[in-house]
């Protein structure tokens, strides 16, 4: 992936906070579209740079990604947009994916908040939270990027 690319991304990232436009489809095909907060860094299991987010289990966008993994989010601020397609992988309790432990997840939901522009006062309750409510975290491949000034990928 080329480094402007990456570049811009991240910088509408901080300037809005990771707030984007998720999309997903449904299984007629149909977007199914929501407002999340993401941000930039890299897959624990890959090591290639993505957007990753943290949503609940039974969230209707991850009940859709377990069934076809194609995603599209876009950033904002102003004028200046760019969108990314790619595939997700779930990571989480009731995700667990080969190559990562999932003793490190209450760190990996803590790094993925973060990335998007996170901060929390207490990361011990923090992680209570993300346990009790069976978060995971999503990480989307930046296969294309878009952007107001093109394709950048």
């Amino acid at each position: 992936m080329a480094e402007p690319a990456i570049d811009k991304l991240r910088r509408l990232v901080a300037a809005e906070d990771g707030l984007c436009s998720f999309v997903c489809l449904d299984s007629s095909g149909s977007p199914h579209v929501s407002i999340i907060n993401a941000g930039v860094m890299d897959n624990p299991v890959t090591g290639e740079t993505c957007v990753a987010c943290v949503v609940r289990a039974n969230a209707r966008k991850a009940r859709l990604l377990r069934d076809d993994p194609r995603a599209a989010i876009a950033f904002r601020h102003r004028w200046d947009w760019v969108a990314v397609h790619g595939n997700a992988q779930l990571i989480g309790l009731d995700d667990p994916a080969d190559g990562f432990d999932n003793d490190n997840l209450p760190e990996l939901l803590r790094e993925v908040f973060r990335s998007a522009g996170g901060s929390h006062e207490d990361w011990d309750e923090y992680d209570r939270v993300m346990a009790r409510q069976r978060r995971l975290a999503i990480f989307i491949t930046l296969d294309h990027i878009t952007s107001n000034a093109g394709s950048i990928s």
